[in-house]
């Protein structure tokens, strides 16, 4: 993979040889990518806990009750106390990056107060922390076949349920997931 290609914008699919548990079966959306480093969400992580969870600690209360069932998502290992909210369309909270032309992300807990107050986008995520990988660190891993690299799919962020992310996305670029073995072929 040329150094200069970015992976921003595109899906990460943990291949089934990838053990971690924190990225075993993850699918993640990757933000942002350059020589110095990349930041991603994993997105088909739901935690056990609900965004209620979000609502008591900012001390609001929602007027749909059925915002306290959404989850929360393990966006990744790396500053799990820090909110991270997937979102379509744009809109107009304080720390929102415009990500792709379908995909914004915002920091700030205005987005959550909107959320409660059924006044937020039409899709959602909610994640909880981040992944991140150093110089260069995720291109070697995409070439050690650690990862597979899908082009960005809408439907994948918010329509497929995220029991079958990983699968789904590894068949939108021709790839069963379950049958792919986690040994090196040996002529």
């Amino acid at each position: 993979m040329a150094e200069d290609i970015s992976l921003a914008n595109q899906l990460l699919i943990a291949m089934p040889s990838l053990k971690d548990p924190n990225f075993e079966k993850s699918v993640i959306y990757v933000c942002e990518h350059n020589p110095a480093g990349t930041v991603g969400l994993i997105i088909n992580r739901p935690m056990q806990f609900p965004l209620r969870l979000v609502f008591d600690q900012l001390k609001i209360e929602p007027i749909r009750v059925e915002s306290n069932q959404m989850p929360l998502l393990f966006g990744g290992p790396m500053q799990t106390e820090r909110g991270f909210v997937i979102h379509r369309p744009f809109g107009v909270w304080r720390s929102s990056l415009l990500l792709h032309d379908d995909v914004t992300v915002t920091t700030s807990n205005d987005i959550i107060r909107a959320i409660a107050e059924d006044q937020g986008p039409k899709d959602v995520l909610v994640a909880m922390g981040f992944v991140s990988w150093g110089d260069n660190q995720l291109n070697q891993e995409v070439m050690n076949n650690t990862w597979l690299v899908c082009p960005f799919k809408p439907e994948i962020l918010f329509d497929v349920p995220f029991a079958d992310r990983w699968k789904f996305a590894g068949s939108t670029i021709g790839v069963k997931m379950d049958q792919l073995t986690m040994g090196v072929g040996h002529a």
